[in-house]
C-alpha cells in the first residue's frame, strides 16, 4: 500500500470516527510528534480524535486514539487517552508514536505541569514542561513477550512566538515485569521547529496554518524473557524526520503529518520502520 493511500485512509477513518460525535478536539497549538509546552487555560477542555498508523518492512498497523484533555490550572492539565486498535502488529515497534499519545494499544493517563514560564514580548515566550504518564496495555503479548503496565517521564522546554517555534525534549518510558517477562525500556529524545507565514497572522475568522519540521530519536532497549536478557547486539538506534501541518479555525484544529526513518541502527530481532503517519482532528471547549 502506497504513503498516499494510507494517509487517504486515515483521513477517512478520523472523519468517520467523528460522526458520532458533537465535539472533538486536539491538544494544544503544537508538533504532532515532538514533546510540546503548552498546556490549556484553567478550567479548558480538549477532545481529540486521532487516526495513526506505522509501516514497517513486514506489517502496518492502523489505530484510532482519543484523547480528553483538562486544564486543572494554566500550568496544570491532566489527560487519558484511549486506543481503538484496527489492525495490530504482531511485533509491535517501542515508540511513543505522538507526545500525546502512546503508537500502540495502551490506555494512558497523564499530568503536564509547566514549571516555568517567561513572557517577554508581544507573544513571545519561553517555558518548559515536565510530564508524568502511567498505562496498562489492551493486549497480553508484544513480540512473544508479555507485556506489563508501564510508567513514562518526559521535559520540554521551547520558544513560542507569532512567528516561529522551537522545542527541545526528552523522555523515557520504563515497563514493568509480567510473568518473568519485560519489553526493554524507552528513552527517546524529539526536536522541533515551526514557522507560522504572515498571511496566516490575521484574526478570527481568517485561517491559521503552521508547518514544523520534526525529529525524533529513540533508543528502544532489550526485551527481557523468562529472566534472561534477549540481547543480540548494542541498544538500537532510530532517527526520524518529517513534515506535520497545523490548521485552527475558531475552536477547531486539524492537524497531519508524516515521519521518515534516517537511521535505524538495530538489533538483528527488532524490525526496520517504513513510515510513520498521524491525523488529528480537535475542538476546544
Amino acid at each position: 500500500m502506497t504513503i498516499s493511500k494510507v494517509f487517504f485512509r486515515i483521513i477517512f477513518i478520523s472523519f468517520f470516527g467523528l460522526s458520532p460525535l458533537s465535539t472533538l478536539n486536539a491538544q494544544g497549538h503544537g508538533p504532532l510528534y515532538g514533546l510540546q509546552t503548552p498546556t490549556l487555560a484553567k478550567g479548558g477542555v480538549d477532545l481529540n480524535v486521532a487516526g495513526m498508523s506505522l509501516g514497517t518492512e513486514n506489517e502496518t498497523s492502523y489505530m484510532m486514539r482519543y484523547l480528553f484533555s483538562y486544564g486543572i490550572t494554566e500550568d496544570l492539565q491532566v489527560n487519558l487517552t484511549t486506543p481503538t486498535m484496527i489492525e495490530r502488529f504482531d511485533n509491535a515497534p517501542r515508540t511513543r508514536g505522538n507526545s500525546n499519545m502512546p503508537a500502540n494499544g495502551d490506555i494512558e493517563a497523564s499530568l503536564w505541569y509547566r514549571f516555568f514560564s517567561n513572557a517577554f514580548g508581544v507573544g513571545k515566550r519561553f517555558e518548559s514542561t515536565a510530564i508524568l504518564s502511567v498505562s496498562t496495555p489492551t493486549d497480553d503479548v508484544r513480540g512473544q513477550v508479555n507485556v506489563g503496565n508501564s510508567v513514562h517521564g518526559a521535559i520540554s522546554t521551547g520558544y513560542a512566538s507569532r512567528t516561529w517555534y522551537a522545542w527541545l525534549g526528552g523522555g523515557y518510558q520504563y515497563y514493568f515485569e509480567r510473568n518473568k517477562e519485560q519489553l526493554g525500556d524507552l528513552p527517546y529524545a524529539s526536536a522541533v521547529v515551526g514557522y507560522r507565514p504572515n498571511i496566516f497572522k490575521g484574526d478570527y475568522p481568517k485561517p491559521d496554518w503552521r508547518v514544523f519540521v520534526e525529529s525524533l530519536a529513540e533508543f528502544p532497549g532489550d526485551n527481557q524473557y523468562l529472566g534472561q536478557q534477549d540481547f543480540n547486539g548494542s541498544r538500537s538506534k532510530k532517527v526520524l524526520v518529517g513534515p506535520s501541518f497545523l490548521g485552527l479555525y475558531g475552536a477547531w484544529g486539524i492537524s497531519f503529518g508524516a515521519l521518515f526513518p534516517v537511521v535505524q541502527d538495530l538489533t538483528p530481532s527488532a524490525v526496520k520502520e517504513k513510515y510513520r503517519v498521524s491525523v488529528n482532528l480537535s475542538y476546544w471547549l
